[in-house]
């Protein structure tokens, strides 16, 4: 395969979300879109519209959640009784709490009626690969914050292009959405080092959104023009356009589209729809904004999941947020319940949404989106159920090492992968017993399935064909 030939330059984009709390991140930003051929990877090229992934911050102790059936000394919560029938992985306990679905109160009712329900209830949905590494073929773990963080973000230590970045220029080609004049990039909710890219990435760079919703984007520049000053600007684009040879009227071709999406960008951003705090009752998608904090809670990270969705609703493929804070040198035996008790409302909240939002392409959103968890490492105690202190540690054996990574969404169940361990550990000591996956695959594997031209990214790391074998 030939490598793509690059696109010409576009002025006049790099000023759309300057000064409205919109990260630098954006500057480039919008993009047009053009059609091109696609090369197969895996048997689900192409099958999702969107992907959300969530990190959970800090190092996440994946096998007290997510591959807990294991020995005490890794698995001090144990493992869960209640898991749904099918479901060959380990679920822990503690994806057995719910408070959010205790009480008799309306909300409690409300939430039970759209659908939710003890994360233990549908674990037979969920495919978890308990050995996903950084490095498969070094000799230890990375159990270092910075490092760790940079390869969760871009692939690799010192990466300079991000997961979203490579995702939106791998869609670069992508025409008009059958549901939407424009197609939105892909956003990071909160975390700018999910937005790098230089060179020829650097066009790609995601819009980094610090907030909860774009309730501060309320000012349209075209708008406040007059009518006959519009006017003027768009006659002398097109004289100038109207001057030169059709074989050299691309870049001004390009600026005219570049007008219009800028101002359809700006109407997207002003649309109640994504203003998810004001809790509208209107029906979008067959849901309404408030239901959906109803379903996700109120709070920062519910608020960022339901404006996920909304911007799903607009054309975006992916989108990108930070949940918890799981660094817990101590106190974890505590804490971690009470942290995994917001996870569980989450988990069970968005998949509650997805089955009930009627997505405008048709079906439903479930059938379009997957949701995956992941961190930049595990967590380990050396040997006991925590720490002198209650907490749990990093360091270079297999507790730091792998990433029990869970896969939710109507790709998985159509695969016949939910409930589904893809791979499995020995009890005893954590030691691989089966496929160990590189971390880089386990992206590659997510911009195949969007549909992304991944030619030349992490050319090493192979998409995961287990998903449908």
């Amino acid at each position: 395969m030939t490598r793509r030939t690059k696109r010409a330059f576009q002025p006049g984009r790099r000023a759309v979300l300057r000064g409205i709390g919109v990260g630098a991140a954006a500057l480039a930003f919008p993009h047009i879109w053009i059609p091109n051929k696609a090369y197969a990877q895996t048997a689900g090229r192409g099958a999702i519209l969107h992907l959300l992934y969530i990190r959970l911050s800090g190092g996440f102790r994946f096998s007290a959640v997510f591959n807990s059936d294991v020995d005490a000394q890794f698995s001090p919560f144990g493992l869960s009784g209640q898991k749904a029938m099918g479901t060959e992985w380990g679920p822990s306990t503690l994806l057995e709490r719910a408070p959010f679905l205790e009480g008799g109160d309306q909300v409690v009712a409300t939430r039970k009626a759209m659908g939710m329900a003890r994360v233990t209830e549908f674990t037979n949905e969920i495919c978890v690969l308990p050995c996903v590494d950084h490095e498969p073929f070094s000799n230890r773990a990375d159990g270092n914050h910075g490092t760790g963080l940079e390869r969760f973000l871009t692939g690799y230590v010192g990466g300079s292009t991000s997961f979203l970045t490579y995702i939106n220029y791998g869609l670069q080609d992508r025409g008009r959405l059958d549901w939407t004049s424009v197609a939105l990039p892909a956003f990071s909710l909160g975390e700018a080092g999910m937005a790098l890219g230089a060179g020829e990435y650097a066009a790609y760079r995601p819009p980094v959104m610090d907030g909860e919703g774009f309730e501060r984007f309320g000012f349209n520049a075209e708008a406040s023009l007059p009518a006959w000053a519009q006017q003027i600007a768009a006659n002398a684009d097109e004289r100038l356009r109207s001057r030169l040879h059709p074989d050299l009227r691309t870049p001004v071709e390009a600026y005219q589209q570049s007008r219009k999406d800028t101002a359809a960008y700006g109407e997207i951003f002003r649309s109640d729809v994504l203003r998810v705090s004001d809790r509208s009752n209107t029906q979008v998608d067959g849901i309404s904004n408030a239901e959906l904090i109803q379903l996700l809670g109120d709070t920062a990270e519910g608020r960022r999941m339901a404006l996920a969705l909304r911007l799903f609703h607009f054309g975006s493929p992916a989108v990108f947020m930070n949940q918890g804070g799981y660094d817990m040198h101590s106190a974890e035996e505590q804490g971690l319940p009470g942290a995994i008790e917001q996870l569980n409302q989450l988990l069970s909240g968005v998949r509650a949404a997805l089955k009930k939002m009627q997505h405008p392409s048709g079906g439903t959103y479930w059938d379009k989106t997957v949701v995956v968890l992941g961190s930049e490492f595990g967590r380990t105690t050396g040997g006991q159920k925590f720490n002198s202190a209650g907490g749990s540690d990093h360091s270079s054996d297999f507790a730091t090492r792998w990433m029990s990574m869970p896969f939710m969404g109507g790709i998985i169940q159509a695969a016949g992968k939910g409930g589904r361990s893809l791979g499995r550990t020995r009890p005893s000591d954590l030691k691989a017993d089966g496929p160990v996956y590189s971390y880089r695959s386990v992206l590659k594997t997510l911009m195949d399935w969007l549909g992304c031209n991944h030619q030349g990214i992490f050319p090493a790391d192979a998409p995961i064909g287990d998903f449908f074998a």
